[in-house]
C-alpha cells in the first residue's frame, strides 16, 4: 500500500535554474510595512496553499512575490541599502507567511541565514558584492547538509585553491530552496577541516539540482538532492561561514528563530482551521445538551488551552528575536547565550504546540475533518516534519546546563 502521493515522477533528471529577477526588489522602509507586505502576501498564498500540498505543486509565482516583495532583504545592514530591522520583526513575518503555507515559509530560512553569516564574517568588499545581488532580488538556496554522515555538522563536501575561484566537490540533500534559487551556497572544507559558504550560481557547470523531496510533510520546500561536481566558484564568492562560530556571535541563533517562526505559523494555521471548522462544519455531541459544536465546554477549553500556549510561544519568540538584536550590535559570550537560551526557550514551546495544535484540531473539529476534500492533515504532517529540525531534547539540555552550571550553550547553526 502506498501512503504518501508525493510526485517524485522525474526525481532522477536535474532541474534547470530560473532567471535572475529583471528589476530590483521593493526595498522595505521600516517594520510596519514590511508587516503588513507579510500579512498582504500571506492571503494570496493561503488561497491555493491546499492544492500545492496536495500535487506537490511548486510555488514558483509564490516564491516570485516572496522575494521581490522585500521581505528576502529586511535583515541586509543600512550601510549597504537594506531596511535592518529587528529580528523580531523578521520572525514574525515568517510566522505570517507560513501561517499561510509554512513551505514557502521555510523557504526563505537559509537566504536569511546566509545574509546574517555574510554581514558577520564577511569583509567589506565582499559584504558589498553579496549584498547588493540580495537587494536586486536574488534568492539564496540551500546546500548545507548530507545523507549520509555520522552527525550534522560532519560535512564531506571540499573545495581545492585554483587560484581566483575554488573547485568544490560533493554531494547535498536537504537542500531547501535550492531548485528555484539564483544561488547555491555550498557548505564546504577547506584544507584546515573549515567550514565555508562556496555561494555558486544555480546554472554553474556541474551543479546539478534533482527534485527527490519524497517526505509526507513541508512538500514544497524546493529541497532534494545537490551533486556538486567540480564546481567552480569565484573566491569573492567564498564565505568564511567558519568565523560565525569560532567566537560567540548570533549567527546560530539566527538560523534558529526562523525555525521557531515557521512552527509557530503552523500552529496559527492549526487553530485558525480548528476554529473555522467547529464554527461551520462539526455537530455537537449527543451528551453536551447544547446545540452548537462552539458551545461545548470541553471545546472551549480547549481552544482557550491552545491558544494561550501560542500566545506563549509567540512571546518568547518576540523575545529571542530582541536577544538576538542586542547580540548582532554587541557580540559578547553573555549576549551571544542569552539569544541562544532564551531562542531555544521558544523552539521548545513553538514545537509543543504545532504538534499539540495540528493533533488536536481533528479531536476538535471531529471525524468529518479527517475527509481527503479538506486536506487538514497537511498541518500535522507539516508540523511532524518540520519540528524535527534540531530536537527539543537537546534544547531542554542547552537550558539545564545554563542555568544550573552557568553553561553556555555550544557554537554552532544547530544551537
Amino acid at each position: 500500500m502506498t501512503v504518501s502521493t508525493v510526485k517524485t515522477d522525474h526525481a532522477s533528471a536535474a532541474v534547470p535554474p530560473v532567471a535572475r529577477p529583471t528589476v530590483s526588489a521593493h526595498i522595505i522602509k521600516d517594520a510596519a510595512e514590511a508587516i503588513a507586505i507579510a500579512h498582504a502576501l500571506a492571503a494570496e498564498f493561503a488561497r491555493d496553499s491546499s492544492r500545492r500540498d496536495r500535487e506537490r505543486i511548486w510555488p514558483v509565482a509564490e516564491l516570485d512575490a516572496f522575494s521581490q516583495s522585500g521581505l528576502w532583504s529586511i535583515n541586509v545592514p543600512k550601510a549597504f541599502g537594506g531596511p535592518e530591522l529587528s529580528y523580531a520583526t523578521l520572525a514574525r513575518v515568517i510566522e505570517i507567511i507560513s501561517a499561510a503555507d509554512s513551505s514557502i515559509g521555510q523557504v526563505a530560512q537559509n537566504h536569511l541565514g546566509v545574509v546574517a553569516a555574510i554581514r558577520t564574517v564577511s569583509d567589506a568588499d565582499q559584504q558589498k558584492l553579496l549584498f547588493a545581488e540580495v537587494l536586486k532580488g536574488t534568492r539564496f538556496g540551500n546546500a548545507f547538509s548530507e545523507f549520509g554522515s555520522k552527525r550534522a555538522a560532519d560535512f564531506e563536501t571540499r573545495f581545492t585553491d585554483a587560484g581566483d575561484h575554488v573547485v568544490v566537490n560533493g554531494r547535498k540533500f536537504y537542500s531547501s530552496g535550492a531548485l528555484l534559487a539564483h544561488l547555491v551556497p555550498i557548505v564546504a572544507l577547506d584544507d584546515e577541516g573549515r567550514a565555508w559558504y562556496a555561494i555558486a550560481d544555480r546554472a554553474a557547470p556541474g551543479l546539478t539540482v534533482i527534485d527527490d523531496w519524497s517526505s509526507f510533510g513541508q512538500r514544497t520546500t524546493l529541497s532534494g538532492t545537490v551533486i556538486i561536481d567540480n564546481v567552480k566558484v569565484p573566491k569573492t564568492h567564498l564565505v568564511p561561514g567558519y568565523k560565525g562560530y569560532d567566537k560567540p556571535t548570533a549567527d546560530g541563533a539566527i538560523f534558529q528563530i526562523i525555525q521557531v517562526a515557521v512552527d509557530t505559523g503552523i500552529a496559527q494555521a492549526a487553530i485558525d482551521e480548528t476554529v473555522g471548522f467547529v464554527r461551520t462544519k462539526s455537530r455537537a455531541w449527543i451528551d453536551s445538551g447544547v446545540d452548537n459544536a462552539w458551545d461545548d465546554p470541553y471545546t472551549i477549553q480547549a481552544i482557550g488551552d491552545l491558544t494561550l500556549r501560542l500566545h506563549a510561544a509567540q512571546a518568547l519568540l518576540e523575545k529571542a528575536g530582541h536577544a538576538i538584536d542586542r547580540a548582532v550590535t554587541e557580540p559578547t559570550a553573555e549576549t551571544v547565550a542569552h539569544a541562544q537560551v532564551v531562542t531555544a526557550e521558544a523552539k521548545i514551546l513553538s514545537t509543543e504546540i504545532a504538534i499539540a495544535a495540528t493533533n488536536k484540531l481533528f479531536e476538535l473539529a471531529g471525524t468529518r475533518s479527517t475527509l481527503a476534500e479538506h486536506n487538514l492533515d497537511r498541518h500535522w504532517r507539516n508540523a511532524r516534519t518540520h519540528t524535527l529540525h534540531d530536537p527539543v531534547r537537546w534544547k531542554y539540555s542547552i537550558l539545564g546546563k545554563y542555568f544550573l552550571n552557568g553553561e553556555n550553550p555550544p557554537l554552532h547553526a544547530w544551537s
